[in-house]
């Protein structure tokens, strides 16, 4: 309960100020925890970041170790091809090939020129104003053209959108009106895209038509023969997927090969990630006389050990060294990698290389293990000083509050005593007034 205090009414002191004084002097304990809380709180969460990117590197390392040949970096392949006529696309179902692939033509869509020049205003259906689409082994689809004229014609083919599309051709002009010829073409390639049109009665169109036929795409890979509707033959070989282009001729040499690129790259970035990583560690556990310049975590040996580890785990257990790949430790403790020298040797010998960086005892699983080890969410070494830090600053909070209710009573205290004192003093003053109006009144009676 608040207590009210008399600010020094009878004594003229500043009570109030007195008070505030005192129990700066009495905060004197709980100012030095908030003080230690607050460290307690920088140290945690310089621990949780590092933890969460130790965790981070660990993810990434585990999924380079994998050497699997479906998935993953160690299963991209790269397909290159001599033609720029004829592309090649492999995925990871793909093995290493090389081989010749011979164009013998590339696929055409189904055409119908017809042979007669109109004006787009002209009637060109005959009688009944209907065309009638027909495709063999399908029914036939009629075609409502409105007017049968020739712009509606071509009109009511592109709106019934049954897999062909019509142009009209502009060919010169007669009498000062442009004629144009109807040009019909299936929308898809291949052998089956052949198609007719003719009036609504079955007679021919517009003096009948010149066709190019539809065809098939074909290829030849040593001897045998693929073919295709469009110009694009997937899995020709498993994973392997050709596409041709419009005019492609001749012949291409395929070869699908191991990405070296690929993997180049995804060991050079988890060299980049590990330096990140002890950089991290060395600004957080710097030490320095001066503590404003020191780490926040300044000589942890947690840290510090994760750090040794991590450099050391550039050394395969047989004693050798991943130096022939281009993988090295300089003299600052960091690592280097030479993309030219692991190029050089994966050329040389792709499945030693893989080896070294890939499976159980390989550099990516020796760098998870130590992540790992640090940052398991149940026994992991920084893990373990992330609880315990947290279990220090609720420590600390529970005594900051105690505190608090410590204080509040001590203040209380203070104020009913001085409150006491005023009281005491103005009735002494009350009573030193009476006497001395009681002295004057008898020294005037005696007179």
């Amino acid at each position: 309960m608040a207590t009210a205090s008399i600010g020094g009414l009878a004594s003229g002191l500043n009570t109030a100020d007195i008070i505030s004084q005192l129990m700066s002097l009495e905060a004197v304990p709980q100012s030095k925890l908030k003080t230690q809380l607050a460290t307690e709180q920088s140290r945690l969460s310089s621990y949780q970041q590092l933890n969460a990117r130790l965790a981070t590197l660990g993810s990434t390392s585990g999924s380079l170790a994998t050497s699997s040949t479906t998935t993953g970096t160690w299963a991209a392949l790269k397909a290159t091809s001599s033609n720029t006529a004829v592309t090649v696309t492999a995925t990871n179902a793909a093995s290493p090939s090389a081989f010749t692939v011979n164009v013998g033509q590339t696929a055409l869509s189904h055409q119908l020129a017809f042979t007669d020049a109109h004006a787009k205003t002209d009637v060109v259906t005959g009688a009944a104003t209907d065309v009638v689409l027909k495709r063999a082994g399908q029914a036939d689809v009629t075609i409502s053209t409105t007017g049968g004229t020739l712009e509606q014609v071509a009109s009511a083919i592109n709106a019934a959108d049954k897999g062909v599309r019509a142009t009209l051709v502009k060919v010169g002009t007669s009498g000062g009106t442009d004629q144009f010829r109807l040009l019909v073409e299936s929308t898809t390639t291949g052998n089956s895209s052949a198609f007719d049109l003719t009036a609504a009665d079955g007679s021919p169109l517009m003096g009948g038509t010149t066709v190019r036929a539809g065809r098939d795409a074909s290829i030849t890979i040593g001897g045998i023969t693929a073919t295709s509707a469009t110009n694009t033959f997937t899995d020709v070989t498993p994973g392997v997927t050709i596409t041709l282009g419009s005019a492609a001729t001749g012949s291409a040499d395929i070869a699908v090969t191991r990405d070296a690129a690929t993997r180049s790259a995804a060991v050079k970035s988890l060299v980049s990630d590990i330096n990140g990583m002890l950089d991290a560690i060395g600004t957080a556990t710097a030490h320095n006389a001066d503590a404003a310049k020191a780490g926040v975590l300044s000589g942890d040996s947690t840290l510090r050990g994760v750090a040794s580890r991590l450099t050391t785990a550039v050394y395969p257990e047989d004693g050798t060294s991943l130096a022939p790949y281009g993988i090295q430790l300089d003299r600052y403790g960091k690592l280097t990698f030479d993309e030219a020298k692991f190029a050089a040797a994966y050329a040389a010998d792709p499945d030693a290389v893989t080896a070294a960086i890939t499976g159980p005892d390989g550099f990516a699983a020796r760098v998870q293990a130590v992540a790992t080890s640090a940052s398991d969410k149940t026994s992991g070494t920084v893990t373990g000083a992330v609880n315990g830090r947290t279990a220090a600053i609720t420590r600390l909070n529970k005594s900051i509050a105690d505190w608090d209710d410590r204080l509040a009573l001590r203040r209380t205290t203070l104020e009913r005593q001085f409150t006491a004192l005023e009281t005491a003093m103005s009735q002494m003053q009350s009573q030193s007034s009476w006497l001395s109006s009681q002295l004057s009144s008898l020294t005037k009676s005696s007179e």
